[in-house]
């Protein structure tokens, strides 16, 4: 029988933080429709997600921003390409590569970006914050927003 008690060590919390981590990188790096059913497995009933677009807490919330992603983006795959490992939480680096489903369909994409992540006791995410550049990594895309968001950001950096 496997024990759900609180880890007792930073050691053992390690080994149960690199646990988790490697089963949410696991979800993410396959995920597909059929597995929103189940984000009640990886998240606290109480988790936060944040991004540069969304704050919400809950899975029920959490399920729908993920739904809403399905819906607009055709074959969405994550790619990880590091992760730290710390006491109860962890930093992971990606490539989300997709393609839009209603705009340059044909055309494929990626957004690089970092997810903060913290864990309970028994391995659930209570928080999941995403961070990526919407201006470089979207915006700047789109036909009547991207030259005034290149201008802006070229000033800004001038």
């Amino acid at each position: 029988m496997t024990s759900t008690a609180p880890p007792t060590n930073a050691s053992e919390s390690a080994v149960n933080t690199r646990e988790a981590t490697t089963r949410v990188m696991a979800l993410f790096a396959n995920f597909a429709p059929a597995h929103l059913p189940r984000l009640g497995q990886y998240y606290a009933a109480d988790a936060r997600f944040k991004d540069p677009f969304h704050d919400v807490q809950g899975v029920p919330a959490i399920t729908a921003i993920f739904t809403h992603m399905f819906e607009a983006l055709h074959e969405p795959r994550f790619v990880f390409i590091d992760h730290i490992v710390g006491a109860q939480q962890a930093f992971l680096t990606w490539d989300l590569h997709f393609r839009f489903r209603r705009w340059r369909a044909h055309q494929p994409e990626h957004i690089y970006g970092a997810t903060h992540l913290r864990f309970d006791a028994q391995g659930h995410i209570t928080l999941h914050r995403d961070y990526w550049d919407s201006a470089e990594e979207l915006f700047e895309k789109f036909p009547l927003i991207g030259p005034g968001v290149r201008w802006l950001r070229k000033r800004a950096g001038a």
